[in-house]
């Protein structure tokens, strides 16, 4: 994969040297085309490393990033040496059963081939240094020996649950509010309509999906499709595998407008949610809708709809995305949760989520 940090200065997602990433689409393409279920545990890993060590989008990732410090204290050796702050990082990394939970996904890259190891390893290192042989650390993993593919996933799964882990409940709720607004479009008018609803980074020029990028690079879907991962840590571009053989997939960045900032659910916000109205204001954002749908279902003014959605929403019950004239709500899994009348999940640590989303 081609990280959009391989650009020079400025925010990862800027292209000053005019390159295009562009994805072509045939008839059995767009039949094909999906939206990811969940979060990719290993994709929001690695995205997010690249986010540790930087210092752009603070008002989304400044708490975090401290926070992230703190507890992984400074252990991160290894990852630095497969994903450096600049340039290409391992396809193996990011397998594709990462969508189905961290355990598949570092599975799957236990799994990966000696052969492709050294590739990618070999690879990696020419992007950092490409006059100098490879480090300790990585030499062993180049040649696949089990104890260091073994470091390796040790040192991930270590990662994802000090940094990723406690704040999983509020990447979901990012992430499932972004597939409520692609289901919305796809809904409305098809395969292309969804293409055509992505983040303003992307565009769509049927039959052909660009995005400024690093580099200059096309990618045939030649029949296989497109799976689409929409990912709170990606900043600024999309990513895509630098392997076009691999299962063609693109990661992008959640969009952040429409929200308050994210922090702790408080009792003081949920003491303001008692009462029948708003309970069936809940229950009628299940599966999303607009403000004026909302407004319809629960039997309430427009007015009054947006005010109550407002109130769940800095509650940390509701997502609200814009979707193209409208705003869409979604539940979050903490409102989700008490819907079901089930046991809520533990307050998260706060992080923020106001501003555009990160990229590499």
């Amino acid at each position: 994969m081609i990280a959009c940090i391989l650009s020079d200065g400025g925010d990862c997602g800027c292209n000053s040297g005019g390159s295009v990433l562009r994805i072509h689409f045939n008839a059995d393409d767009l039949a094909r085309v999906r939206m990811a279920a969940r979060p990719d545990a290993l994709w929001e890993s690695i995205l997010s490393f690249h986010r540790l060590r930087d210092r752009r989008g603070a008002l989304v990732f400044g708490e975090w990033r401290s926070q992230a410090r703190t507890r992984l204290k400074g252990e991160t050796r290894l990852l630095s040496a497969l994903v450096p702050q600049r340039g290409y990082f391992p396809d193996f990394l990011t397998p594709a059963e990462g969508s189905e939970g961290l355990d598949t996904g570092l599975e799957a890259l236990r799994a990966t081939p000696p052969a492709r190891l050294h590739t990618e390893v070999a690879l990696a290192a020419a992007h950092r240094s490409p006059l100098r042989s490879l480090p300790g650390r990585l030499a062993s993993l180049a040649e696949g020996r089990a104890e260091s593919v073994a470091r390796l996933v040790a040192a991930l799964r270590a990662y994802y649950h000090a940094a990723v882990e406690p704040y999983w409940t509020h990447i979901q709720g990012r992430v499932e509010a972004d597939r409520a607004v692609r289901g919305r479009a796809l809904l409305d008018g098809g395969a292309g309509e969804l293409l055509a609803s992505l983040p303003p980074v992307l565009r769509w020029r049927s039959p052909v999906l660009e995005a400024d990028y690093p580099v200059d690079r096309e990618l045939r879907l030649d029949g296989r499709g497109l799976l689409l991962q929409p990912s709170f840590f990606c900043r600024g571009t999309p990513v895509v595998l630098r392997d076009a053989s691999l299962p063609p997939v693109l990661v992008y960045p959640v969009s952040h407008s429409c929200e308050q900032a994210a922090g702790d659910v408080t009792g003081a916000s949920l003491g303001r949610l008692v009462g029948h109205t708003r309970s069936a204001i809940l229950q009628a954002i299940r599966g999303g809708c607009t403000t004026s749908e909302l407004a319809r279902r629960a039997g309430v003014s427009l007015a009054s709809a947006s005010q109550h959605a407002a109130v769940l929403r800095e509650a940390g019950l509701v997502v609200t995305l814009r979707h193209g004239n409208a705003v869409l709500h979604t539940l979050t899994p903490l409102g989700a949760a008490l819907l079901r009348g089930g046991a809520t999940p533990e307050p998260e640590p706060a992080m923020r989520g106001t501003a555009p989303s990160p990229r590499r």
